[in-house]
Protein backbone atom coordinates (compact mmCIF):
# COMPACT_ATOMS: atom_id res chain seq x y z
CA UNK A 1 0.00 0.00 0.00
CA UNK A 2 1.08 3.68 -0.82
CA UNK A 3 -0.28 6.51 -0.01
CA UNK A 4 -1.67 8.91 -2.08
CA UNK A 5 -0.20 11.82 -0.20
CA UNK A 6 -1.92 15.30 -0.92
CA UNK A 7 0.56 17.22 1.03
CA UNK A 8 3.03 16.36 -0.50
CA UNK A 9 1.77 16.97 -3.96
CA UNK A 10 0.18 20.51 -2.77
CA UNK A 11 3.55 21.64 -1.99
CA UNK A 12 4.97 20.16 -5.17
CA UNK A 13 2.53 22.59 -6.93
CA UNK A 14 2.57 25.78 -4.91
CA UNK A 15 6.39 25.68 -5.35
CA UNK A 16 5.82 25.42 -9.07
CA UNK A 17 2.97 28.39 -8.54
CA UNK A 18 5.45 30.57 -6.56
CA UNK A 19 8.09 29.98 -8.92
CA UNK A 20 5.61 30.94 -11.86
CA UNK A 21 4.54 34.20 -9.98
CA UNK A 22 7.66 35.21 -9.63
CA UNK A 23 9.24 34.50 -12.90
CA UNK A 24 5.95 35.81 -14.90
CA UNK A 25 4.74 38.77 -12.50
CA UNK A 26 7.21 39.51 -10.10
CA UNK A 27 10.31 40.29 -12.51
CA UNK A 28 8.27 41.79 -15.08
CA UNK A 29 6.79 44.56 -13.06
CA UNK A 30 3.40 43.44 -13.15
CA UNK A 31 0.61 42.68 -10.47
CA UNK A 32 0.76 39.09 -8.93
CA UNK A 33 -2.36 37.09 -9.18
CA UNK A 34 -5.67 38.71 -7.06
CA UNK A 35 -8.10 35.55 -5.21
CA UNK A 36 -10.86 36.82 -3.48
CA UNK A 37 -13.06 35.13 -1.34
CA UNK A 38 -17.21 35.99 -0.44
CA UNK A 39 -17.63 34.61 3.58
CA UNK A 40 -21.25 35.22 4.24
CA UNK A 41 -22.05 34.45 8.11
CA UNK A 42 -19.55 33.12 10.37
CA UNK A 43 -19.66 29.11 10.04
CA UNK A 44 -16.71 27.81 11.93
CA UNK A 45 -15.72 25.58 8.97
CA UNK A 46 -16.27 27.82 5.93
CA UNK A 47 -14.19 30.17 8.05
CA UNK A 48 -11.40 28.01 8.65
CA UNK A 49 -11.55 27.00 4.73
CA UNK A 50 -11.21 30.59 3.88
CA UNK A 51 -8.26 30.90 6.05
CA UNK A 52 -6.69 28.34 4.73
CA UNK A 53 -6.82 29.90 1.09
CA UNK A 54 -5.83 32.94 2.48
CA UNK A 55 -2.61 31.38 3.72
CA UNK A 56 -2.38 29.37 0.57
CA UNK A 57 -2.42 32.58 -1.49
CA UNK A 58 0.63 33.91 0.77
CA UNK A 59 2.59 31.08 0.05
CA UNK A 60 2.75 31.35 -3.64
CA UNK A 61 2.53 34.98 -3.67
CA UNK A 62 -1.02 35.83 -4.53
CA UNK A 63 -2.86 38.85 -3.65
CA UNK A 64 -5.65 37.65 -1.29
CA UNK A 65 -9.06 39.68 -0.56
CA UNK A 66 -12.00 38.68 1.88
CA UNK A 67 -15.52 40.12 1.63
CA UNK A 68 -16.95 39.20 4.89
CA UNK A 69 -20.74 39.98 5.35
CA UNK A 70 -23.28 38.89 7.97
CA UNK A 71 -25.39 35.96 7.73
CA UNK A 72 -28.51 38.10 7.32
CA UNK A 73 -27.66 39.96 4.17
CA UNK A 74 -29.85 40.06 1.54
CA UNK A 75 -29.88 38.11 -1.80
CA UNK A 76 -29.96 41.70 -3.58
CA UNK A 77 -27.19 42.80 -2.12
CA UNK A 78 -25.01 39.70 -2.47
CA UNK A 79 -25.90 40.09 -5.82
CA UNK A 80 -24.33 43.84 -5.96
CA UNK A 81 -21.29 42.00 -4.23
CA UNK A 82 -20.42 39.61 -6.82
CA UNK A 83 -21.14 42.44 -9.69
CA UNK A 84 -18.88 44.34 -8.24
CA UNK A 85 -16.10 41.54 -8.09
CA UNK A 86 -17.13 40.59 -12.12
CA UNK A 87 -16.19 44.59 -13.07
CA UNK A 88 -13.10 44.88 -10.63
CA UNK A 89 -9.84 44.18 -13.10
CA UNK A 90 -7.86 43.82 -10.11
CA UNK A 91 -9.28 40.84 -9.36
CA UNK A 92 -8.57 37.54 -11.08
CA UNK A 93 -10.46 35.09 -9.84
CA UNK A 94 -13.19 35.00 -6.78
CA UNK A 95 -15.30 32.25 -4.66
CA UNK A 96 -18.39 32.52 -3.14
CA UNK A 97 -18.13 30.24 -0.19
CA UNK A 98 -20.92 27.47 0.61
CA UNK A 99 -23.13 26.58 2.20
CA UNK A 100 -25.05 30.43 2.30
CA UNK A 101 -27.78 30.52 4.58
CA UNK A 102 -31.33 29.43 3.69
CA UNK A 103 -32.90 32.79 2.34
CA UNK A 104 -30.03 32.90 -0.59
CA UNK A 105 -30.59 30.60 -3.22
CA UNK A 106 -27.07 29.00 -4.37
CA UNK A 107 -27.56 28.18 -7.89
CA UNK A 108 -28.71 32.17 -8.86
CA UNK A 109 -25.64 33.19 -6.95
CA UNK A 110 -23.24 30.77 -8.92
CA UNK A 111 -24.81 32.08 -11.76
CA UNK A 112 -24.17 35.65 -11.22
CA UNK A 113 -20.34 34.83 -11.11
CA UNK A 114 -18.39 35.75 -14.34
CA UNK A 115 -17.57 32.27 -16.14
CA UNK A 116 -14.00 33.91 -16.35
CA UNK A 117 -13.56 34.59 -13.02
CA UNK A 118 -15.25 31.87 -11.51
CA UNK A 119 -12.37 29.75 -10.02
CA UNK A 120 -14.47 27.08 -8.08
CA UNK A 121 -15.88 26.00 -11.37
CA UNK A 122 -19.13 25.38 -10.64
CA UNK A 123 -20.39 27.94 -13.01
CA UNK A 124 -22.77 26.31 -15.65
CA UNK A 125 -20.72 27.71 -18.68
CA UNK A 126 -17.75 25.74 -16.62
CA UNK A 127 -19.49 22.82 -16.37
CA UNK A 128 -20.70 22.28 -19.47
CA UNK A 129 -17.56 23.26 -21.35
CA UNK A 130 -15.78 20.67 -18.64
CA UNK A 131 -18.59 17.81 -20.36
CA UNK A 132 -17.48 18.56 -23.70
CA UNK A 133 -13.68 18.79 -23.16
CA UNK A 134 -13.08 22.03 -23.48
CA UNK A 135 -10.55 24.47 -22.20
CA UNK A 136 -12.14 25.55 -18.70
CA UNK A 137 -12.39 25.94 -14.69
CA UNK A 138 -12.36 23.03 -13.62
CA UNK A 139 -14.13 22.23 -10.04
CA UNK A 140 -11.93 22.56 -7.52
CA UNK A 141 -11.68 18.85 -5.77
CA UNK A 142 -12.87 17.07 -8.66
CA UNK A 143 -9.71 18.71 -10.22
CA UNK A 144 -7.15 18.23 -7.48
CA UNK A 145 -8.08 14.31 -7.38
CA UNK A 146 -7.44 14.38 -10.96
CA UNK A 147 -4.33 15.46 -10.72
CA UNK A 148 -3.46 13.05 -7.59
CA UNK A 149 -4.04 10.52 -10.03
CA UNK A 150 -1.59 12.04 -12.37
CA UNK A 151 0.99 12.98 -10.46
CA UNK A 152 1.43 9.50 -9.12
CA UNK A 153 1.18 8.19 -12.51
CA UNK A 154 -2.07 5.76 -11.75
CA UNK A 155 -3.84 4.95 -15.61
CA UNK A 156 -7.04 5.38 -15.63
CA UNK A 157 -7.77 4.17 -19.49
CA UNK A 158 -10.19 1.31 -19.34
CA UNK A 159 -9.88 0.98 -15.59
CA UNK A 160 -13.60 0.31 -13.96
CA UNK A 161 -14.13 3.08 -12.01
CA UNK A 162 -16.67 3.57 -9.01
CA UNK A 163 -17.69 7.26 -8.00
CA UNK A 164 -19.95 6.65 -4.57
CA UNK A 165 -22.17 9.79 -3.98
CA UNK A 166 -23.25 12.38 -6.85
CA UNK A 167 -23.07 15.90 -5.44
CA UNK A 168 -22.73 18.36 -8.08
CA UNK A 169 -19.42 19.50 -6.53
CA UNK A 170 -17.42 15.83 -6.68
CA UNK A 171 -19.36 13.41 -7.14
CA UNK A 172 -21.03 13.97 -11.00
CA UNK A 173 -18.12 16.23 -11.80
CA UNK A 174 -15.64 13.79 -11.15
CA UNK A 175 -17.30 11.27 -13.32
CA UNK A 176 -17.32 12.98 -16.22
CA UNK A 177 -13.95 13.96 -16.01
CA UNK A 178 -12.57 10.27 -15.30
CA UNK A 179 -14.74 9.21 -18.60
CA UNK A 180 -13.21 12.24 -20.70
CA UNK A 181 -10.94 11.11 -23.83
CA UNK A 182 -7.95 12.81 -21.74
CA UNK A 183 -5.01 11.90 -19.87
CA UNK A 184 -5.84 10.95 -16.96
CA UNK A 185 -8.87 9.69 -18.38
CA UNK A 186 -10.59 7.04 -20.49
CA UNK A 187 -12.29 5.05 -17.51
CA UNK A 188 -15.47 2.77 -17.30
CA UNK A 189 -17.19 5.30 -14.42
CA UNK A 190 -20.23 3.63 -12.72
CA UNK A 191 -21.73 6.49 -10.71
CA UNK A 192 -23.57 5.19 -7.80
CA UNK A 193 -25.84 7.48 -5.06
CA UNK A 194 -28.61 6.51 -2.38
CA UNK A 195 -30.91 5.18 -4.82
CA UNK A 196 -28.32 3.09 -6.14
CA UNK A 197 -28.47 -1.24 -5.00
CA UNK A 198 -26.13 -3.45 -4.29
CA UNK A 199 -23.60 -0.18 -4.17
CA UNK A 200 -21.19 -2.58 -1.65
CA UNK A 201 -21.22 -5.09 -5.00
CA UNK A 202 -20.38 -2.58 -7.09
CA UNK A 203 -18.13 -0.85 -5.03
CA UNK A 204 -15.96 -3.96 -4.67
CA UNK A 205 -15.38 -4.65 -8.69
CA UNK A 206 -13.61 -1.02 -8.65
CA UNK A 207 -9.85 -0.96 -9.77
CA UNK A 208 -10.18 2.96 -8.58
CA UNK A 209 -12.84 3.74 -5.94
CA UNK A 210 -13.75 7.32 -5.42
CA UNK A 211 -15.63 7.77 -2.14
CA UNK A 212 -18.07 11.16 -2.01
CA UNK A 213 -20.70 10.11 0.26
CA UNK A 214 -20.25 11.79 3.11
CA UNK A 215 -20.68 9.13 5.86
CA UNK A 216 -18.05 8.58 7.84
CA UNK A 217 -16.42 5.05 7.64
CA UNK A 218 -19.17 3.83 5.20
CA UNK A 219 -16.72 2.02 3.02
CA UNK A 220 -15.15 -1.53 4.42
CA UNK A 221 -12.93 -3.86 3.84
CA UNK A 222 -15.49 -5.91 2.44
CA UNK A 223 -16.34 -3.40 -0.52
CA UNK A 224 -12.87 -3.00 -1.74
CA UNK A 225 -11.00 -4.97 -4.63
CA UNK A 226 -7.82 -6.53 -3.86
CA UNK A 227 -5.38 -3.89 -5.30
CA UNK A 228 -7.80 -0.78 -6.07
CA UNK A 229 -7.12 2.83 -6.12
CA UNK A 230 -8.98 3.93 -3.06
CA UNK A 231 -9.47 7.95 -3.30
CA UNK A 232 -11.86 9.17 0.07
CA UNK A 233 -13.23 13.14 -0.36
CA UNK A 234 -14.75 12.58 2.90
CA UNK A 235 -13.85 14.87 6.48
CA UNK A 236 -15.86 14.39 9.73
CA UNK A 237 -14.56 15.65 13.02
CA UNK A 238 -15.20 12.53 15.60
CA UNK A 239 -14.52 13.37 19.49
CA UNK A 240 -11.29 11.69 20.61
CA UNK A 241 -9.71 11.84 24.02
CA UNK A 242 -6.32 10.87 22.42
CA UNK A 243 -6.02 14.76 20.53
CA UNK A 244 -5.38 18.28 22.43
CA UNK A 245 -8.37 19.62 20.11
CA UNK A 246 -10.35 16.69 21.35
CA UNK A 247 -11.40 15.65 18.03
CA UNK A 248 -9.87 13.32 15.36
CA UNK A 249 -10.12 13.72 11.22
CA UNK A 250 -11.82 11.21 9.81
CA UNK A 251 -13.05 10.31 5.91
CA UNK A 252 -16.03 8.29 4.16
CA UNK A 253 -13.50 4.48 4.50
CA UNK A 254 -12.49 2.87 7.17
CA UNK A 255 -8.66 3.76 7.00
CA UNK A 256 -7.29 1.05 8.69
CA UNK A 257 -9.19 -2.00 7.55
CA UNK A 258 -9.18 -0.83 3.68
CA UNK A 259 -5.38 0.31 3.54
CA UNK A 260 -4.32 -2.98 3.52
CA UNK A 261 -6.23 -4.09 0.35
CA UNK A 262 -5.18 -1.52 -1.87
CA UNK A 263 -2.12 -0.68 -3.93
CA UNK A 264 -3.10 3.51 -3.17
CA UNK A 265 -4.82 5.07 -0.89
CA UNK A 266 -5.29 9.00 0.39
CA UNK A 267 -5.47 9.66 3.76
CA UNK A 268 -7.55 11.50 6.02
CA UNK A 269 -6.41 14.36 6.78
CA UNK A 270 -3.64 15.34 4.19
CA UNK A 271 -5.32 13.68 1.53
CA UNK A 272 -7.97 15.25 -1.35
CA UNK A 273 -8.61 18.51 1.44
CA UNK A 274 -5.50 19.69 0.23
CA UNK A 275 -5.28 19.34 -3.08
CA UNK A 276 -8.83 21.45 -3.64
CA UNK A 277 -7.37 24.30 -2.24
CA UNK A 278 -4.19 24.07 -4.48
CA UNK A 279 -6.29 23.89 -7.72
CA UNK A 280 -8.55 26.29 -6.64
CA UNK A 281 -4.68 28.76 -7.02
CA UNK A 282 -4.25 26.68 -10.51
CA UNK A 283 -7.30 27.83 -11.56
CA UNK A 284 -6.21 31.47 -10.29
CA UNK A 285 -3.19 31.37 -12.35
CA UNK A 286 -5.03 30.12 -15.37
CA UNK A 287 -7.18 33.57 -14.75
CA UNK A 288 -4.69 35.69 -13.84
CA UNK A 289 -2.45 34.50 -17.34
CA UNK A 290 -6.08 34.67 -19.42
CA UNK A 291 -5.92 31.27 -20.18
CA UNK A 292 -9.55 30.53 -19.71
CA UNK A 293 -11.92 32.96 -21.18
Amino acid sequence: MKLLDGKLVAEQIKNEIAREVKEQFIDKGLEPPHLAAVLVGEDPASMTYVSAKEKACREVGFISSVYRYPSNITEEKLFDVIDFLNSDDDINGFIVQVPLPGHIDEHKIIERIDPAKDIDGFHPVNIGKMVLNLPCFLPATPMGIMTLLDRYNIDVEGKNCVVLGRSHTVGTPISIMLSRKSKPGNGTVTLCHSFSQDIQTIASRADILIVAMGKQGFVTADMVKQGAVVVDVGIHRIPSDETKSGFKLKGDVKFDEVAGKCSYITPVPGGVGLMTIVSLLQNTLKAAKKEII
